[in-house]
């Protein structure tokens, strides 16, 4: 099963970084305010992007990292602007 890492744009104009096997119904639950309490209180605004990646591991450990970058960098990896391979490191062995 796939998994995928997502933006979505809040209407504080912050940006929140996610995963879910299931984007659509993410969001959906997010703007109906189930979602994560952090977009309860600034609603979704929009998805601006979504990866997919092979598992649930490689979901998490891409979230990690994209967590960690200002809003600006979210916004360039949405736009295409970077890759997620430039966002989260190589594993090394």
């Amino acid at each position: 099963m796939s998994w995928f890492l997502y933006l979505i744009e809040c209407s504080d104009g912050s940006v929140y970084t996610g995963i879910a096997t299931d984007v659509a119904a993410r969001f959906d639950k997010h703007a109906s305010g189930r979602g994560a309490r952090y977009t309860r209180s600034r609603k979704p605004v929009a998805l601006l992007a979504s990866f997919e990646l092979a598992d649930r591991s490689s979901a998490l450990r891409a979230e990690y990292w994209v967590k960690r970058l200002a809003p600006a960098e979210k916004r360039a990896l949405a736009a295409g602007a970077r890759t997620l391979e430039s966002v989260v490191p190589p594993l090394t062995s």
